[in-house]
């Protein structure tokens, strides 16, 4: 699509304040959308918005999508859900209510709207998996009464919905399994490998490792995975995913923290900890249905996401320690 046959869009963004809602506002910005951020603020930054709340096309309202939300939008995209295990397990019931009732809430402004909307969902889906790489036709390996299942299990049930509003209204809808992003604007406390790593390395103390690191993650950097969203978002009403969007390429925990003791400088040293449960040993996934349908891949490499990443996190902590003083 030409820039200039582009029509601007009123878009809700639930969960803007997060860390890909933010980045995702910055893009629609960009391309002349007006934008309307909710957040709750549970786990969102407003500080992650502080360069927009002069914007003439941006608008922030806090609000919980547990409760029906009334505004008049084109395009919706649901983000709002802690998305880190320290976050989704602090109020587990909260976070299933989130998932579910928030998506009932979402879905019926859009069926009232006719406005196509767009889940979040999450390779989480998955469960510990039993095939390697992920593609979407597979049902999943997840354990319902365990302590991650609020987040697991409430993303599926949001995807169930997402379907049936489709099959039973005839809805405009698109679903994207997100698998481990990582960029600026990550919350340093959400307890993330990325950020638990490079904020470790950066004070000096030891990289803790789950298990003995050989358990193996794919990582996204946020730029590639926004423009996955676009590009889902303005693909034709026939195709609705789910779609996996993340990094093929495999690195093992391990690596990952050698790769950022590095980048950093630091003399930080490895230690290894127990394995916490439910934790998946491989995830990885496979995107031919996105090279097929979005003509899209990652095109971040690992290091050099990596180094932009570190040097916000610097930054932050100076500022932290500039405010000490």
């Amino acid at each position: 699509m030409a820039q200039n046959d582009y029509r601007r869009k009123r878009v809700l963004v639930t969960g803007g304040a997060g860390f890909l809602g933010s980045h995702l506002i910055d893009r629609l910005l960009a391309r002349g959308d007006e934008v309307l951020c909710v957040d709750n603020l549970f786990t969102g930054d407003k500080s992650n918005l502080d360069h927009l709340f002069n914007h003439p096309r941006f608008e922030f309202m806090r609000h919980d999508i547990c409760f029906p939300l009334y505004v008049e939008v084109d395009h919706i995209y649901n983000l709002a859900c802690p998305a880190s295990p320290i976050h989704y397990q602090h109020d587990p019931v909260q976070t299933t209510k989130t998932s579910v009732i928030g998506a009932i809430n979402v879905l019926g402004l859009a069926k009232r709207l006719k406005a196509r909307v767009f889940q979040a969902s999450t390779s989480e889906v998955y469960g510990d998996p039993a095939i390697h790489p992920q593609v979407e036709s597979y049902w999943g390996n997840v354990n319902p009464i365990g302590i991650r299942s609020c987040y697991d299990e409430g993303k599926r049930c949001a995807e169930t919905l997402f379907m049936d509003y489709r099959r039973q209204h005839g809805l405009d809808i698109k679903i994207a399994r997100i698998f481990n992003t990582y960029g600026p604007r990550m919350h340093p406390g959400d307890g993330r490998v990325v950020s638990n790593f490079i904020i470790q390395a950066l004070e000096g103390r030891p990289i803790t490792i789950y298990g003995d690191g050989s358990q193996t993650r794919s990582f996204c950097y946020y730029a590639d995975l926004i423009e996955a969203f676009i590009r889902l978002m303005d693909t034709d009403n026939d195709f609705i995913g789910p779609v996996n969007i993340g990094n093929p390429v495999e690195f093992t925990i391990k690596e990952l923290a050698e790769t950022v003791v590095e980048l950093t400088g630091s003399q930080s040293e490895l230690i290894f900890l127990p394995l916490p449960s439910d934790d998946p040993t491989q995830r990885r996934p496979d995107i031919s249905l996105a090279r097929e349908k979005l003509a899209w891949e990652p095109r971040t490499q690992l290091r050099e996401g990596l180094a932009a990443t570190i040097d916000y996190f610097s930054n932050l902590r100076d500022k932290a320690l500039h405010h000490a003083l």
